[in-house]
């Protein structure tokens, strides 16, 4: 005990580092001048309540150092980090263990010395700190946890974040299980606003459930997902975000909750309760944190262990995007234009599914829809509800399917025509008769490129003259990972590694190629948001001469790419030349050309 007694006497007392001590440190290492910090510190009594590095970063200084960074409260955390000889640790909430971290310590105890359990496995526990030198809570802990304690640095406005997010949702999760899963009920209107957050509107015992399918739309639109997996499984229920394209495991649920969260979304996507054996449609909209409106299309899959849900997210901010913004260069800019600009005809956008078909019709269509002009859409399903277009649905439980679609829609003064998809020849057929009749038509089909949608139209029965008199030009389309702008890595042109790739030529003006790293920022993946590479067909006359029942696919290529038509692996090459991805995302993207 003496021995005990002595070690304590010699270990440092606790202390919460203050601002003055965090400016004194930046001015000593030349970040910011003595002139700065002076009305900084003349404040510090008033904002007793923040952390020093947040009242740093709300400054928005730049480091006096070069680069000249801005000093966010990220590098600030680095920097204090380093001067404290600790870890630092920027919180990933997609690679976090909620119920495993919560369980650990009790929410009091973590929210009175702001700490954060991170991971933990066998032997040891990683806990986040914002305060260096406050090491009670792990004097405490370490023999109650039995585990050997690691202390990192984090940002501590993800902390206090954080620490009440993840305490909240395991809260939500124990009291939706304790109250058997039941799920609540309520129809809302297709247009009407979801409010997240008015647990009181519900009974008392359904307000985990709400507090859950919150926390689970927000917690998307914050991790920018463009998807939600909930995926019943016999144990627990997965929930998985797709980011960038690459879905990622956030959470499990035990399978009561599952069903009780999955029955309320459906219920705010109007959607039928009991039934569980067959699929079913929906949609919702809400509002993300930053307040912008968004429209989620839910869709409903009978599994062996229940059903399984799928939500899409979509961003109407993306209709408002140029076209270069959504990834067209310069020149197909152009000849997209000039299609859009023809009183009729037919233009065709392919590419499989997940591809940004949707985003560049309802873009293009947008642009078009002004007051004096009628545009008219028929879909399976409405992906999008937008105010300027008049839009159906197909039901084909009542006999409205596309080509029935169209047909209605003639009769209601169409001046632009959108056709979801041309799958049968009576829908072709209808398609071509609306453009032959004067009015501009929009489609897409599941093709490889844009030459394969001549092949493709002939395949379902419609006929070459027909083709020939109204095709206007098709797009094909696919989307690649954009490298993370934080940690992209330049490369010398000489030593840079095109692979199957042949590069531009000539190398655009302003060529900087780049490879991936990794940071926090990206997740280490090195990649962050995605572009499209787009190929474009303009149907030349020549062109239309070779539409034939036994056309000659390969011709038709090498005429296109004669008349300027830039390929998939060539309009990826040049976003790689332009430093925005990389060749092997467009080699993964981007079929092997045909052989010319």
């Amino acid at each position: 005990m003496e021995q005990t007694a002595k070690k304590r006497q010699t270990e440092p007392a606790d202390r919460v580092i203050s601002l003055r001590q965090v400016l004194e440190g930046m001015i000593r290492d030349g970040m910011i001048t003595a002139d700065q910090a002076k009305p900084l510190i003349a404040t510090q009594a008033r904002n007793s309540g923040e952390h020093p590095l947040e009242s740093v970063a709300r400054r928005k200084w730049t480091n006096a150092h070069p680069p000249h960074e801005p000093l966010g409260i990220e590098r600030l955390t680095r920097w204090l980090a380093g001067k404290v000889s600790m870890p630092y640790a920027r919180i990933d909430p997609l690679k976090i263990d909620t119920a495993a971290v919560t369980s650990l310590v009790s929410f009091p105890y973590a929210e009175r010395f702001q700490i954060l359990p991170l991971a933990v496995d066998g032997e040891r526990v990683i806990i986040a700190t914002a305060q260096p030198f406050v090491r009670e809570w792990e004097r405490e802990l370490g023999p109650l946890l039995r585990l050997e304690i690691e202390r990192v640095l984090a940002n501590p406005t993800d902390i206090k974040r954080y620490l009440k997010e993840f305490y909240s949702v395991s809260r939500s999760i124990r009291g939706a299980s304790a109250a058997d899963g039941a799920a609540p009920s309520g129809i809302l209107n297709l247009e009407q606003l979801v409010e997240l957050g008015r647990a009181d509107q519900l009974e008392p015992n359904d307000r985990h459930v709400v507090n859950l399918v919150d926390w689970l739309l927000q917690y998307a639109f914050d991790q920018r997902a463009s998807d939600i997996h909930l995926e019943p499984r016999r144990e627990k229920a997965n929930v998985r975000f797709r980011i960038d394209g690459v879905l990622h495991t956030v959470n499990e649920l035990p399978p009561v909750v599952m069903s009780a969260v999955t029955s309320r979304l459906k219920a705010l996507g109007r959607m039928d309760l009991v039934e569980r054996r067959r699929p079913q449609d929906g949609r919702l909209k809400t509002k993300t944190p930053a307040g912008h409106e968004v429209e989620l299309r839910l869709s409903t899959m009978p599994t062996a262990f229940g059903e399984k849900l799928v939500l899409r997210i979509f961003d109407p901010e993306v209709l408002r995007r140029s076209f270069e913004e959504l990834g067209l260069s310069q020149d197909d800019s152009e000849r997209w234009r000039r299609m859009l600009e023809q009183p009729h005809g037919i233009i065709l956008v392919t590419g499989p599914t997940g591809s940004g078909k949707t985003t560049t019709l309802y873009s293009a269509l947008r642009k078009l829809a002004r007051p004096e002009v009628n545009v008219c859409t028929i879909e399976d399903p409405i992906e999008m509800v937008e105010p300027s277009f008049n839009q159906m649905q197909v039901q084909a439980g009542i006999g409205v399917d596309f080509a029935n679609g169209v047909r209605n829609l003639l009769r209601q003064d169409p001046d632009i025509i959108m056709v979801g998809e041309i799958r049968d020849k009576p829908t072709a057929e209808m398609a071509i008769q609306a453009a032959l009749t004067g009015h501009l038509v929009f489609s897409t089909l599941h093709t490889n490129d844009a030459p394969s949608a001549v092949t493709r139209l002939l395949d379902v029965g419609a006929p070459p003259y027909l083709i020939k008199a109204t095709l206007l030009g098709i797009v094909a389309q696919r989307l690649v990972r954009t490298l993370c702008p934080h940690c992209k890595q330049p490369v010398a042109a000489e030593a840079f590694d095109w692979g199957p790739l042949d590069p531009p030529d000539p190398l655009p003006e302003g060529t900087a190629l780049f490879v991936p790293k990794g940071c926090d920022e990206c997740r280490n993946t090195g990649y962050r948001g995605r572009i499209g590479i787009y190929e474009i067909v303009t149907m030349s006359p020549e062109l239309r001469r070779m539409v034939a029942p036994d056309v000659d696919l390969a011709r038709v290529r090498s005429l296109a790419i004669k008349e300027g038509m830039h390929t998939l692996r060539q309009s990826g090459a040049r976003k790689v030349a332009l430093g925005l991805t990389t060749v092997s995302e467009v080699v993964r993207v981007a079929m092997a050309e045909a052989e010319e």
